[in-house]
């Protein structure tokens, strides 16, 4: 793995992508930033690499068709190590069958007419 990446050139480039992303769908800025429904100074800054809340960041990714692409980057965790010995446990491993003798009828409380 790399050198770390800083804040500020991790944002260049998130923006250069978006921007990128926009132009090959044929849009504007102010076409995007209408369709995403946040001002069109919110995705120049974006672009720009600048600073932004996370909710315009999810609209204008919807609006480039890049939502879900950018949520399965993000998969939800799963069960933790300890949890799937705990759960191994958990499971049967054989079946035994019972010593006692099977009675014939039914079983009854006894108080049926």
């Amino acid at each position: 793995m790399g050198s770390p990446r800083s804040d500020e050139s991790a944002l260049t480039e998130v923006g250069q992508r978006l921007a990128q992303r926009r132009i090959e769908l044929g849009r504007t800025q102010a076409e995007l930033a209408e369709l995403a429904g946040v001002g069109k100074r919110t995705l120049e800054r974006l672009e720009r690499g600048e600073s932004t809340q996370l909710t315009n960041y999810v609209r204008i990714l919807r609006s480039l068709e890049l939502l879900e692409a950018w949520i399965d980057v993000h998969p939800q965790p799963g069960p933790s190590p300890m949890d799937l010995l705990r759960e191994q446990k958990r499971v049967r491993k054989r079946v035994r069958k019972s010593t006692r003798a099977q009675p014939d009828e039914p079983w009854t409380w006894g108080d049926e007419s």
